[in-house]
């Protein structure tokens, strides 16, 4: 059960920065941290990118380091308005994860960052199914998000953030198996990386050509 920096982080986004950069420390840094989700990937300046529940554009400066076409889509209006006054460059669509309000077969790459977590089990399923919908044929889902650790001394420090700033579907997730439930919605070639000692994963997959 989350306590109330929960909300203060949501509140204040020098708040949720602050607790962003310490927690990609693990990694490397935030640099690397956004990164991780991309490597391998063939990421061309033309390349239609969806930043799906972007917030205030924490992963989507990243991204637009790699292409000129990066749309962030949020259900929040105020994290949106913070992501186009930073970053004016990219485009913004307000709309729910599991039902976009955008065109089938649109994007060659959809990328989310520590999203999923935030989800239940079943919103995962309805936006396992809309990424796949809004992907292109052989379009890539990339993301980053919480894992089971491997290593038993990573476990004090995730539980206790996720139960400083979290909610129980966090703790859900980290009993799920993503990749099967991508490949059964219909993604192929699921390949998962684990990092920090297994605290967080990273997962791509391809929707069929």
């Amino acid at each position: 059960m989350a306590t109330i920096l929960r909300t203060w982080s949501y509140q204040y986004p020098w708040l949720y920065q602050f607790i962003s950069s310490m927690a990609a420390l693990a990694v490397g840094g935030e640099r690397k941290f956004h990164q991780l989700p991309l490597q391998d990937l063939n990421i061309q300046s033309q390349t239609q990118i969806l930043d799906l529940c972007c917030g205030g554009g924490q992963a989507t400066q990243y991204l637009l380091e790699y292409s000129d076409n990066v749309t962030g889509l949020d259900a929040s209006p105020m994290a949106l308005k913070r992501a186009a006054q930073k970053l004016p460059q990219a485009k913004y669509v307000k709309g729910m994860a599991e039902e976009m309000p955008l065109e089938d077969s649109q994007f060659d790459l959809v990328h989310t960052s520590v999203a999923l977590h935030e989800m239940t089990a079943e919103q995962r399923q309805q936006i396992l199914n809309e990424t796949l919908r809004v992907l292109k044929p052989g379009g890539t889902f990339a993301f980053i998000d919480l894992h089971r650790p491997t290593n038993l001394l990573f476990w004090p420090s995730l539980a206790m953030f996720i139960w400083l700033f979290e909610t129980e579907t966090a703790w859900q997730l980290l009993k799920a198996d993503l990749e099967a439930e991508m490949q059964m919605i219909g993604f192929e070639q699921c390949q998962k990386q684990l990092y920090a000692g297994g605290s967080l994963q990273v997962i791509q997959g391809y929707k069929p050509a």
